[in-house]
């Protein structure tokens, strides 16, 4: 089978690498292979060293290789939300023909993308995606996709992300090592925020806490738009750690008793059964409660929810009526959604991909970037294509266009970040107009 006839999300984690292979089957996406691998190189979500990365996504990729049938040389790379800035930006152009209207092409797009991509950028700094948010032709506003249309000034809004250049570098150094192509870079939250939930979670405000090994990742999404991220440098690694620190046992010992035995809410948890736990310096096992194990285990857990609720407290977030939805190998802890209800107002609830083979928390990021690159719509994939080709260094140096003043304030930066107001057009009820009121407050007070 070819490769360009499927799909094959990357998720490079802290703990593990998973491959997954997506075929588009009339209209319907399925997955047919998946690798996984015990990760190497990576602290926190971040390429350490790339060599030993490179082997570890050589490996989950032989193994999807092997149970897809397929010759995968293209990957679609998820990336960190670790120190991830979002900029608001404006393009025009004026398309006239000796002064008179005439139809938006392709061309028309790319030249937009392009008038939109020339800003001052630090030079530690580099595109990673831009997402526009509506075109304007000759005034009238929120067009979607303005090909075919007939006029003489063509506008775009948009966002645009960028991460530090080292986290980027690595990621395709190590793709490339491995004797991949990276098809395309996505943000994670992106990803798993405009694929994983319904449209109506989209658009009136979902959270989304990535539990994952190597650290934690919330985010907002609200209006279809990602308005905020917040990464906690804890995941499940920390929680394998303090097992393994208080009951005195291997790593790998208390892995596995985290994976078997542990409740992420220990009133959960039977005090009666008893664990056998092979404790360093002794001959014979020692027995811990299931109860007292679970007790380990969820300390660490409400340290994790109590920062990310008071980071939320700080930037003063709204509850959302989205609530919250939980993704990561720590979310499949039985008892982590009633743990989370205690943190976080509205409904919880845990994604599961609905797919033979990947029916676990831990898939969830790998699906969706398979999801969202098969879900770009044309327009997306115009602009994609100015992102991955345009030099941004040459860029940065001739940015200083006094023709062109772009909004570039900053609205995300690992801890926090601002977002774009929502139109009178979407505030449609009431209820949806004050609910809206507290996101422009909040994110104009970020801005200043």
């Amino acid at each position: 089978m070819n490769n360009s006839e499927v799909y094959v999300g990357l998720d490079i984690g802290t703990t593990s690498i998973k491959a997954l292979v997506c075929e588009n089957v009339k209209g319907q996406m399925k997955v047919i292979g998946v690798g996984v691998e015990p990760a190497a190189g990576m602290s926190r979500g971040v390429i350490v060293d790339i060599d030993k990365t490179a082997r570890a996504i050589s490996n989950a990729i032989a193994q999807a290789e092997e149970k897809s049938n397929v010759d995968i040389k293209k990957v679609i790379v998820g990336l960190p939300a670790n120190y991830l800035q979002m900029q608001r930006v404006h393009g025009m152009i004026t398309i006239a023909n000796n002064g008179q209207s005439r139809e938006i092409v392709d061309q028309d797009v790319l030249d937009l993308a392009q008038e939109a991509l020339t800003q001052s950028i630090p030079p530690e700094r580099t595109v990673i995606d831009l997402v526009p948010t509506e075109f304007t032709v000759d005034g009238f506003d929120g067009i979607k996709d303005p090909r075919g249309m007939v006029g003489v000034r063509l506008e775009m809004k948009g966002t645009l992300y960028t991460g530090p250049k080292t986290i980027v570098h690595n990621a395709k150094k190590a793709v490339q090592k491995a004797g991949l192509e990276v098809r395309d870079f996505v943000v994670t939250p992106i990803a798993t925020g405009f694929n994983l939930l319904n449209d109506g979670e989209q658009d009136f405000g979902t959270l989304v806490i990535d539990l994952g090994g190597g650290q934690s990742t919330t985010s907002i999404i609200h209006d279809h738009q990602l308005k905020y991220s917040y990464v906690d440098p804890e995941g499940g690694q920390y929680v394998t750690k303090d097992v393994s620190t208080v009951l005195n046992t291997s790593l790998k010992n208390a892995e596995q008793l985290k994976r078997d035995h542990g409740f992420a809410d220990s009133t959960q948890a039977d005090e009666n059964v008893q664990i056998d736990v092979d404790v360093v310096g002794q001959d014979k096992p020692v027995q811990y409660s299931e109860q007292y194990l679970s007790e380990v285990i969820e300390a660490r857990i409400r340290q994790i929810f109590d920062r990310v609720a008071r980071q939320l407290e700080r930037i003063n977030a709204p509850e959302l009526p989205g609530g919250v939805v939980l993704i990561g190998g720590v979310a499949a802890l039985p008892g982590i959604r009633e743990l989370a209800k205690q943190y976080f107002p509205g409904n919880v609830k845990i994604f599961v991909p609905d797919q033979m083979g990947i029916r676990h928390p831990r898939f969830a990021i790998a699906y969706a970037l398979g999801l969202y690159e098969n879900r770009l719509s044309g327009i997306d994939q115009l602009i994609k294509q100015v992102v991955q080709e345009a030099d941004f260094g040459k860029k940065t140096l001739e940015s200083n266009s006094s023709d062109h003043k772009p909004q570039n304030q900053r609205m995300v930066e690992n801890n926090n970040g601002p977002a774009q107001k929502r139109t009178s057009q979407e505030q449609n009820t009431q209820k949806k107009d004050g609910f809206s009121s507290k996101f422009k407050s909040l994110f104009n007070n970020l801005f200043d």
